[in-house]
């Protein structure tokens, strides 16, 4: 073979090697940015848990991919208005019976992700799936389950117990914020879910009743209109 074409080939090969290690480079890199804007503080988690970026954006991906093979359904009209009715109870139980009340949101918090079809046998499964949709909301879930658990364990004050349930809220408003044209991924970057931890917050500092924790009122607005 010609010296000259086998240099050329040569350089050929070079060249699309380069172009093709380029490609994966570039593409990874988007990935990477993909994952980090969408997930936010949860990427951020996971990235402490693996101390590695690539098994952090692994993981991150392989829960977007068990996500995708969820059969999610949204709630019907009558089902989210059910539902909706259903929380006032739960959280207006917060007055009387506090460690009742945190309880009881836990336990929704489950029902609702499994009439949206989430597995619901494992917390940390749980947490993996909504994060998917929720990347905001989920950070608040976590905390909310930590503050249940040790509260099952005893010493949780009221205070904390607000917390609790006030998160729980910012997961249920977002789970139950699923219209009926489908728009399942409407959740990108947590937008949705951040709205819904916003409106959680408007009763920061103030029990569920409108109350504050020092037993003095905290305005005329009932609890019911927070949750609008």
């Amino acid at each position: 073979m010609d010296t000259t074409l086998i240099v050329v080939i040569i350089v050929v090969v070079v060249v699309l090697v380069a172009i093709g290690v380029a490609a994966y480079l570039v593409g990874a890199r988007r990935r990477s940015a993909r994952l980090r804007e969408h997930f936010g503080p949860e990427y951020e988690r996971t990235l402490a848990e693996t101390d590695d970026p690539k098994a952090a954006e692994r993981r991150l991906a392989e829960r977007e991919k068990r996500h995708r093979s969820l059969d999610l359904r949204p709630l019907g009209e009558h089902e989210r208005a059910e539902f909706q009715n259903r929380w006032l109870g739960v959280q207006s139980g917060f007055v009387d019976d506090p460690d009742r009340a945190v309880e009881r949101a836990d336990g929704f918090v489950t029902e609702v992700m499994s009439a949206r079809g989430y597995p619901v046998a494992d917390f940390d499964r749980r947490a993996e799936d909504v994060s998917v949709e929720h990347p905001i909301v989920v950070q608040r879930y976590r905390e909310a389950r930590e503050i249940s658990r040790r509260n099952a364990r005893g010493g949780v004050d009221t205070e904390e117990l607000r917390r609790a349930v006030t998160s729980y809220r910012a997961l249920v408003e977002a789970l139950l914020d699923e219209s009926d044209d489908g728009r399942r991924g409407a959740g990108r970057n947590g937008d949705r879910g951040n709205r819904a931890a916003e409106a959680a917050d408007r009763v920061d500092g103030h029990r569920t009743d409108g109350h504050r924790v020092d037993g003095h009122r905290a305005g005329d607005r009932r609890t019911e209109e927070t949750t609008r």
